[in-house]
């Protein structure tokens, strides 16, 4: 019995295929599924229920699934920790962050990160808020950066920045005679957001929702990019966060981009982690670096 075997157990239950566990393990098939046999007879229990096209955990497997996954955390914790032993700002830090912030944001603090920590590697990934939580507590990344607050439950986090919200119209729309515009000033139009799973999208309702604003019933965007076409063929109206505007995400044609009046409803951006990571320094230098970058063009 050794972690090999339990990486294949583990990448079975994550795909329920021989194949795919095999292709995600880099063995052959034959090989994962002699291993898992030899797993079986040493512990004496049926791990598996192998059917044609279809493969289950017995009940007693997924028991040690579970158990299998905190050994394996454990088993790279202990790697990762004697590593940044010698150097805590070198090796792979994997990074996921949400689809409305790391378009915007990457491109402002990249150039600052590689030049601060030039032997840390970044694995960049982008997941909505719930699937990146779920694969930050799992171990598969090292740190998300998200809108706060985040669930504190076994995590720690950063606020890095806030940023305002603005409001997209289309360039024939009458609040575009306004300099600024207030909340109320949207009551009554039609508001195009994005689907579920988006925070932003919650953001966007909690800030309307105490002034009568519509939302479109028939159009759920995948992005803000969709959003921001839809606003300038003048189907409605949304909000957009700052850093989008700012990297010139308002200056399509037909687009027009107001600020709120003070104070301006807002989101917190932050880093959020395990609190029993190993990279805890090199994630905090990366927090004051990010927060630099974005104070120095504010």
């Amino acid at each position: 019995m050794n972690l090999k075997d339990f990486k294949y157990l583990v990448a079975l239950a994550d795909t329920g295929h021989f194949g795919k566990a095999a292709a995600k393990t880099f063995v052959s098939q034959p090989t994962l599924s002699a291993q898992l046999r030899k797993l079986e007879d040493y512990l004496g229990v049926k791990l598996v229920e192998r059917r044609p096209k279809n493969v289950r955990l017995t009940e007693v497997g997924r028991q040690i699934v579970v158990r299998a996954r905190r050994m394996l955390d454990e088993s790279n914790e202990i790697i990762a920790l004697a590593r940044n032993n010698t150097d805590p700002y070198s090796g792979k830090l994997k990074i996921a962050l949400i689809p409305t912030i790391g378009p915007y944001l990457l491109p402002r603090v990249m150039k600052r990160i590689r030049k601060a920590l030039p032997d840390l590697g970044l694995m960049l990934y982008e997941y909505q808020t719930e699937p990146l939580l779920k694969l930050l507590r799992e171990g598969d990344i090292d740190v998300g950066i998200m809108a706060l607050p985040a669930p504190p439950d076994g995590l720690l986090s950063c606020e890095l920045y806030q940023e305002d919200f603005t409001v997209a119209l289309p360039t024939h729309h009458p609040l575009t005679d306004k300099t600024t515009i207030k909340a109320q000033d949207l009551r009554g139009h039609t508001l195009l957001l994005l689907e579920d799973g988006h925070c932003l999208r919650d953001q966007a309702l909690e800030v309307c929702s105490r002034v009568g604003v519509r939302e479109s019933e028939d159009f759920r965007a995948t992005s803000l990019e969709t959003l921001r076409q839809m606003v300038a063929a003048g189907l409605g109206i949304t909000l957009l966060p700052e850093l989008a505007v700012d990297a010139g995400f308002g200056s399509q044609r037909g687009l027009a981009v107001r600020r709120f009046a003070k104070p301006a409803p807002a989101r917190r951006v932050g880093a959020v982690w395990r609190k029993s990571t190993t990279r805890a320094a090199a994630i905090h230098e990366l927090c004051g670096i990010i927060g630099q970058a974005i104070t120095a063009k504010t």
